[in-house]
């Protein structure tokens, strides 16, 4: 890699209208401001329908996109609603805040009017999304139909012959329920056709899509309803164990995600098919995918089913370098950012440097130690990119101001000096970043704005007030661009 710079900001965090970030005339104008200030990278979050805590790493697909990022108003410009139906739709009153009750249970409501409107028979570029798409599409789209028709409970607790999916029942179904089913693949349709045409002008304008992709799937999800024999499920189709992290210095009892665990011996027997798959869907997707929580692969931690915290599981094996053997040989040189963070072991570090994927350094995790210290820019190797904080952290202003006081110290002397830097220290850490060896530098926007807890992303572990924060209209300033692009420039980015 070259060196070079991007910017992360979460497709929901922009100042779109109707409540939500989306694909629209907003997102454009972000492409072109991430084109004036020098960069060339956009990363965002997955974008997969979410589910309850809307979290976009629990989704009810690994495929499927997420409706609420279809632009409402390219459907009024094609004739599909009015402008009328949308303001009449309440879709929160605080711009800075994404209101994801209001967002459910407005949006779906003016898809269907659109959907209602559309005529997709001789529909040439929606037979051929349908057609190219059917080896996820059709299972999702039955999927949310029977959740529908079930109150919205997980399929687990459906009926035993769709539960099970039973042909005939299922075929039932598919014929009593065929509009909805459509509606569906209509959502699915209006999606891919709008992110294709965000994507091909990011790259024509010299910007690239880092996407960002879970490694474990949501138990709640098309996947294991559709494939339970890929998971480690019992004969009832409930997990054996699930997945999470052991207790370390930030919980005492460890991580309890609930993500069933992968079957990688079924996985490795048909020859990591569905991965395969996975992998060269999310390259036709992004230009550069990060994988979530890489380590999993090497060794993954197992959580006894209906345990209530992480503390009494244990280590297993994961398939190791010989899925990215078998995805090197069958998709070639594929453009993945490895997310090594958090406790690492020998053999993580190893698998790796094997796949000669990029790891993540963070610069808020680098002062609460030595000099030894991974995460400081005197120990990052070329192969790595760093980012200041990720959407799992505080900002960096909001981090600063939490610190205690043997890492505020060996902060501030680290940059320079030992007074405190309340006002400075985004720019601090951006420079830092920026200065710093690693190939590509990755910013929260919220750094580069100077913003405090305030706008904080994701508060781990904790369902309320997560994935809310936005963007306000003219937040990003001319003036900002000309900083941005200036202090590119200085590192050779």
């Amino acid at each position: 890699m070259t060196r070079e710079s991007g910017v992360l900001l979460p497709v929901s965090s922009l100042p779109s209208r109707y409540g939500i970030g989306c694909f629209s005339r907003e997102a454009y104008e972000f492409v072109d401001q991430l084109k004036a200030a020098g960069q060339k990278k956009w990363q965002i979050l997955p974008l997969g329908p979410t589910s309850y805590g809307d979290s976009p790493y629990q989704s009810f697909s690994t495929f499927a996109g997420n409706p609420y990022y279809i632009d409402l108003e390219k459907l009024i410009n094609g004739g599909l609603l009015t402008r009328e139906e949308c303001d009449a739709v309440d879709f929160g009153d605080d711009p800075q805040y994404v209101d994801y009750e209001k967002m459910y249970f407005g949006r779906f409501k003016l898809l269907r009017k659109a959907f209602h409107r559309f005529q997709s028979k001789g529909h040439e570029e929606y037979a051929a999304f349908v057609s190219k798409n059917g080896f996820w599409l059709e299972d999702y789209c039955l999927y949310m139909v029977l959740k529908d028709k079930n109150g919205g409970v997980s399929w687990t607790e459906w009926d035993e012959v769709y539960r099970d999916r039973h042909p005939g029942p299922l075929q039932e179904i598919r014929e009593e329920l065929e509009e909805e089913v459509l509606f569906y693949r209509f959502q699915q349709y209006l999606f891919w056709r709008q992110w294709r045409d965000l994507h091909e002008y990011a790259n024509a304008k010299g910007i690239q899509i880092v996407g960002d992709i879970p490694i474990y799937v949501a138990f709640d999800s098309a996947d294991t309803w559709a494939r339970p024999q890929m998971f480690q499920f019992t004969e009832a189709n409930e997990p054996a164990a699930v997945a999470g992290c052991p207790p370390d210095g930030f919980s005492a009892t460890g991580q309890l995600w609930g993500n069933p665990l992968y079957r990688w011996e079924y996985h490795r027997e048909t020859g990591y098919a569905w991965w395969l798959q996975r992998i060269e869907y999310c390259m036709q997707m992004y230009d550069i995918v990060r994988i979530d929580h890489f380590r999993g692969f090497d060794e993954y931690y197992s959580i006894p089913y209906g345990d209530k915290s992480a503390e009494f599981g244990h280590w297993e094996k994961g398939p190791g370098i010989e899925l990215f053997t078998l995805i090197k040989e069958r998709l070639g040189e594929v453009n993945v950012i490895a997310e090594d963070l958090g406790y690492l072991t020998d053999t993580v570090r190893e698998l790796v440097r094997k796949t000669g994927y990029p790891g993540m350094k963070v610069l808020e995790f680098a002062f609460d130690s030595d000099h030894t210290n991974d995460y400081l820019p005197h120990n990052y190797g070329h192969n790595s990119v760093v980012y200041t904080g990720t959407h799992d952290n505080d900002t960096v202003r909001g981090w600063y101001s939490t610190l205690n006081k043997y890492a505020k110290g060996y902060c501030n002397k680290y940059i320079g000096g030992s007074e405190d830097k309340d006002e400075t220290i985004h720019w601090d850490l951006i420079r830092m970043a920026m200065a710093s060896t690693a190939d590509l530098c990755i910013v929260p926007i919220q750094d580069y704005l100077g913003l405090g807890k305030e706008a904080r992303f994701n508060f781990p572990s904790t369902i309320g007030d997560n994935w809310k924060w936005r963007l306000l209209p003219g937040q990003i300033t001319t003036k900002l661009l000309g900083q941005m692009c200036e202090i590119t420039g200085i590192y050779g980015r």
